[in-house]
This record gives C-alpha cells, structure tokens and sequence, in this order.
C-alpha cells in the first residue's frame, strides 16, 4: 500500500467532508469509502480493496457497474446533440416512449420523462390533481416517496418528521399492517386493511379523492407485503369511486422484483406508473410519469400544466434506452427471478444458524432480512425509527458488514440484499457468507 495512494484518497475524502454535503447524516464524525472505480457487482477503492455491492448503489444499478455500453450510448448522443428544450424533440426521445410503452401494460402509453423519483411523484400527484379536479392523496405509512416537500409530504417515512412544519396538504395517509406481527391471520388482515381503506375514503369524501398512491413493492420501509388480494381490492375501490392508481415503481421496477414492475406479482394495471432509478440504473439522474392514454386524451386541448427545464433530456433518454436493451439482452429480469429464488433457499439455511433472523421478505432481488431478540415475541433487534442509543447492536452488524468488504443498506433492525441483477449465486454466496458473519454479533443479543 502505496503512501502515494494513501494520501490521494485522504485527500478526495477531505474535499468531500470540507466542501460538500452528505444526505440524511450529520455531517461530523462519518467515514465515508473514496471509490475509485466499479465493475458488475463491485465497488474498488484506492486502496484497490473489493467491495461487493449488495444493494445496488440505492437499489438503482441493476444492471450492475461499469457497463460500457451506456457509455457508448451517452458518448454518441453528446456528439449528435446533447440537449435541447422539451418543446423540440429527438429521435431518442420518441424511440424511448415507444419502447416504454410497449413495456407497460394496458394503455399505459404516454410518458412524462423527469429527473429522479421525486420528480416523477411531484408531477404525478400534479397530474392527478389537474384530472380529477379532486385535492386529496391517500398513501401508506411505511412508504417512501422522495425527498422534496410534496413527495416528502405524501411519504410516511419518520424521515418527514423534521420538516412537519413544512409538509404540503392534502395527504392522507393509511395503516396497513405488518404481517409478520399480525396475530389474528392472513384473511383478517386482508379484510381489515381494505375495510380502514374504505372508511378513509368515507371519512374524507370520495368526491374529494384525487388519487391512491402507493407502492409497487415496498423497499426501504422493510420489503412489506401487501396482505395476498389487496392491489386488486384497491384497484377495485378507486375504479369505483373513479380514484386514479398511482404505482410508484421507483425503487421496484426494471426487474428489480423478477418482473418489469412489482404491480405485475398483484394482477392490476394502474392508471400512471412513477419511475426513475433503473430506467437508467444511476448512469444518468432521469425519472419518467407512464400516463393511460385516458388521462392524457383529456390534455389535447387543455393545456398540460407541468414542465422541467430538463424533461426528456437527450443524453438521458438515451441512457435508458440502452439500458432498457440490456435488461432483455442479457436477460436480466429472468436472471433476478431465479437469483431472487436462489437467495430466498440460502437464507432459509442461514436461519438454522442464527436465532436473530426473525424473517425474510422478498420479491425477485428486493428482499431484507429482519433481526429480533427473540423469535417469539418478535421483539426487532432495533425499533421503528429508533434513536442512536437503540442502534448500538445494528450498529455493530452494519460495521461487521463494512469490514468485511460489503457496501450494503442496514436500517434500523433490517438488512437488505438487493444486489445487481447480473449478479451470480456464486457471488450471492459470497455475499450472504458476509452477513452471516456480521448476523452472529446479533445472536449474542438474543434472548431465549
């Protein structure tokens, strides 16, 4: 280890800390990695160490790092034209709604292109408003959808609770429980969770209700199922009470569940679809709206309402649709069905050995395992939201993790696996051998 090397990356890490800003963090006292380059499934830093990237940078690089064929892509869009205003349009930006919408189902054809995730639910909870000529949005506790103020708002994660002050009107937000600490079964919960959703509706005015906003498959609130049958009761509630189905499909969808979006494993087909991560799998920030013709067919002579300096901006657009080629070229998706199958067997063996592992859930290479000190009151080894001095045991796990060479998403008592989806079983076996080893620090806190 070269001191050469050594002083460079102390160096970019001291830029960072003394120039830049890091999100949901204080900003003293946290050790960031200086990566210097990344490939497939692994980060490298300076000091050429191998770090296996189990949860896909922020679950967005499915396809795995480094793959140069975006860089070809974006390279030979830059030299053609790199940006021009939404009111022009590129080849690229009508190849990539027509290839969008082929991918979509039902009449999910028109597409809104954004920045990122938030800005795909701001314009979404935008449109929705502007259609129904209705002011309320209803979304889940437990969800997350973006940082700005209206997705913030329309979130139920505690990462909101800082700027309650400033949260936008109009969001509703429902219960729906955990299943695993549900104990009264499977087909009470069903029945309770949609007939809460039916009073809320009741209760704040159908004719009030804009939209239904929800998640295609839950990610980092814990990987949360939706009690078997509940998408399809929801679909039925807002078609009758003529609700749009908003699915955001940020962090579940390009192949992320073992189908092109979570929706897909609920037999529904929503009215617009928000997305952004995989479509471009982090190369470039970009984010689409997926809009029904229906909705769209009423903009043809009223005027649409929403813009972005940098809506369908070329290079992007010609970022995913490389990226959208090389889900089918490599086969991706289906690789993340069977790797997602492959990892579900795996952990099942992992919890012979280690009593914490309270449960799994997961959909295709969306999963997380869930730590408890004790597998029968199911108490979590760190609560909902829990303060730094309950973090100390998960604490210990995430930089176990870290040591070992793993950049992974811990939170609170889950740690979630969500790997790239060219990723390997003889990798997942890697990767899982390192959470097993940082896994026994928790089972010496369990608790017969």
């Amino acid at each position: 280890m070269s001191t050469k090397t050594i002083s460079e990356a102390t160096e970019i890490i001291q830029n960072n800390m003394d120039h830049t800003l890091f999100s949901w963090s204080k900003q003293k006292g946290i050790a960031p990695i200086a990566i210097k380059h990344a490939a497939g499934v692994y980060l490298y830093d300076y000091d050429d160490n191998r770090i296996i990237d189990f949860s896909s940078g922020l679950m967005n690089v499915n396809i795995g790092h480094g793959d140069q064929r975006i860089t070809e892509a974006v390279v030979k869009q830059m030299r053609e034209v790199a940006y021009v205003t939404p009111s022009c349009v590129t080849k690229v930006r009508g190849d990539l709604g027509k290839k969008l919408a082929e991918i979509c189902p039902g009449d999910l054809n028109k597409a809104f292109f954004t920045l990122c995730g938030a800005t795909s639910i701001e314009n979404a909870i935008k449109l929705a408003r502007l259609y129904t000529g209705r002011h309320k949005i209803i979304t889940r506790y437990q969800s997350y959808h973006g940082a700005s103020i209206g997705a913030m708002s329309a979130s139920g994660d505690p990462r909101r609770l800082p700027v309650d002050d400033q949260q936008a009107p109009n969001f509703i937000h429902i219960d729906i429980p955990i299943a695993y600490r549900w104990p009264y079964g499977e087909g009470s919960l069903l029945k309770e969770t949609v007939a809460q959703l039916e009073r809320t509706i009741a209760y704040e005015g159908p004719a009030n209700i804009a939209a239904i906003l929800l998640e295609g498959e839950s990610g980092s609130s814990g990987c949360l199922k939706y009690p078997v049958g509940y998408l399809k009761a929801v679909r039925e509630i807002c078609n009758k009470h003529g609700i749009l189905l908003i699915m955001d499909e940020v962090m579940s969808g390009f192949g992320r569940t073992g189908k092109w979006f979570g929706f897909q494993h609920h037999d529904i087909i929503p009215d617009m679809i928000a997305m952004a991560k995989g479509l471009t799998c982090g190369y470039l920030p970009f984010g689409c709206l997926m809009v029904s013709d229906k909705i769209a067919a009423k903009f043809d002579d009223t005027v649409l309402s929403l813009g972005l300096t940098y809506s369908a901006h070329p290079v992007s657009c010609a970022a995913a649709l490389e990226t959208l080629k090389i889900y089918e070229d490599d086969l991706l998706i289906e690789n993340a069905a069977e790797m997602g199958r492959y990892v579900e067997g795996q952990v099942e063996l992992l919890k012979a050995k280690h009593p914490s592992i309270g449960e799994f859930r997961n959909t295709g290479l969306l999963g997380c395992i869930e730590l408890v000190k004790n597998r029968i009151t199911k108490e979590p080894m760190a609560p909902f939201n829990a303060r730094p001095d309950e973090m100390m045991v998960m604490n210990k796990v995430a930089a176990k993790i870290k040591e070992l060479g793993m950049y992974t998403f811990v939170r609170w008592n889950y740690i979630f696996i969500a790997p790239p989806l060219c990723i390997t079983k003889v990798q997942i076996d890697e990767g899982l051998a390192i959470i097993s080893e940082a896994i026994k620090i928790a089972d010496e806190h369990y608790v017969e």
